[in-house]
């Protein structure tokens, strides 16, 4: 298990590179983030010029004689992360836990140092360490058990987020289960609240349970850090699910990952919550504007629309998508419950793994008694973005090749008139 690499200069044409952190010595590389060390803190870097570290978990299987070890460690780069040497003195932080994994590691602003978010699974807890060098870590404070305890925690985030568009920010902790999430299986809660570079604050009751996603296809998301101050914080996704991850029907890859987000903290009247929103590079991709009609043959199976769908009288009404002879993956909002949904269950090939068929849904509350959408839709994966990026709904979907139809529905009443457009979108791999 090794760390592979790839690179873009727009988060949406990506160049995949050789593989930078290989598993050596019965070490694999498990997850974990990168810093740019501006200042040489951790005298890696050469030439008087800032270099990349590499933070990640190191995992020792077990022996007849051993248990299985988790470690943290570190490795650095002075040529853009195209090669990397491993440090001499790994591990840097060793509590001799067979579960203790996925740093996360940033320069701290206001205590002047790096800070570490990484997981003690079995424990529902993030510890929070502090350095000056990358190398010798000092424990500052914990975080939980909160939100959602049904699984195992993992893949921490800890970063800021502006709020409202304005100079005013929170932080956002962002916290992998598995299992236990609202899709079921793996996925992700995050809290909302204050860092002040030692601890994280919660600003909800620790019951309150938020979640990035209520799909089953976005886990272990992952941001970007070294950002200019004037950009969105962005997050990078693993879409697929431990329930069947191993199942898939995909060749020649083994999983894949989301479209990257924009992310923007706003205040609602349930409090102040997480946004997402696709990068703005995915404009790139769009061939010519088509308005929405209630039934549309031949969209393909790579193509973005948005809609508006008034409800009416309607007590479930929504869109048919990758549609042909029984065979559909819907999205639509159910009056009754409140929510928002993604129904896989006729989607084409479910049958690999009993936990795979599924229909997520969301808590939605209607605007004006309609429901807005943004959904992207690319061979065997679905995105939908409601409310502006309040909900996301990340599925992936197994449909046949000639499922082509997007076609409206309503149940329970008359919905009103939808508008909306339809783009296909060109690949990113044959587009420049």
């Amino acid at each position: 298990m090794s760390w592979g690499h790839a690179v873009s200069s727009d988060l949406l044409h990506w160049e995949e590179l050789p593989v930078a952190l290989p598993e050596e010595n019965g070490v694999m590389i498990f997850t974990g983030s990168v810093v740019v060390d501006a200042a040489n803190s951790s005298g890696f870097c050469a030439g008087g010029k800032a270099c990349l570290v590499a933070v990640w978990t190191g995992f020792t299987a077990k022996t007849a004689s051993k248990p299985s070890l988790q470690t943290q460690n570190i490795a650095y780069s002075n040529d853009r992360g195209r090669s990397w040497t491993k440090y001499r003195g790994n591990p840097v932080l060793n509590l001799n836990l067979e579960d203790f994994r996925d740093p996360k590691v940033f320069w701290s602003r206001q205590a002047k140092r790096w800070v570490m978010a990484v997981s003690l699974p079995n424990d529902h807890k993030i510890l929070m360490y502090g350095s000056g060098n990358l190398k010798q870590w000092k424990r500052l404070s914990e975080f939980g058990p909160a939100g959602a305890t049904g699984g195992q925690w993992e893949c921490p985030e800890l970063f800021e987020v502006p709020l409202d568009g304005k100079v005013e920010t929170r932080w956002v902790l962002k916290v992998g289960i598995n299992p236990g999430a609202a899709g079921g299986g793996s996925g992700e809660q995050y809290f909302v609240g204050h860092f002040n570079g030692e601890q994280f604050q919660n600003d909800n009751p620790s019951s309150t349970t938020l979640w990035t996603d209520y799909g089953k296809d976005c886990y272990c998301a992952l941001t970007f850090g070294n950002l200019p101050e004037e950009d969105a914080p962005l997050m990078l996704g693993w879409m697929s699910n431990w329930q069947y991850a191993r199942d898939t029907p995909t060749t020649p890859f083994r999983g894949q990952m989301t479209l990257a987000r924009k992310l923007a903290l706003r205040t609602t009247p349930d409090g102040i919550r997480l946004f997402q929103q696709p990068v703005d590079s995915l404009a790139k991709l769009r061939e010519a504007r088509m308005p929405v009609e209630e039934k549309m043959v031949g969209t393909g199976h790579q193509f973005e629309f948005v809609s508006t769908v008034p409800m009416g009288t309607a007590q479930e009404a929504g869109w048919k998508l990758l549609a042909k002879d029984g065979t559909y993956t819907a999205i639509g909002y159910d009056r009754q419950r409140g929510t928002l949904f993604v129904d896989r269950t006729h989607s084409g090939n479910v049958g690999f793994n009993k936990d795979f068929p599924a229909k997520t849904e969301a808590p939605l509350k209607l605007i004006g008694n309609a429901f807005h959408l943004r959904a992207i839709v690319d061979r065997n994966s679905l995105e939908v973005f409601a409310d502006d990026g309040r909900v996301t709904i990340t599925n992936l979907v197994f449909a046949p090749a000639d499922a082509d139809t997007l076609e409206f529905y309503a149940k329970g009443g008359k919905a009103g008139v939808v508008s909306g457009s339809l783009w296909k979108l060109k690949s990113a791999w044959k587009s420049k």
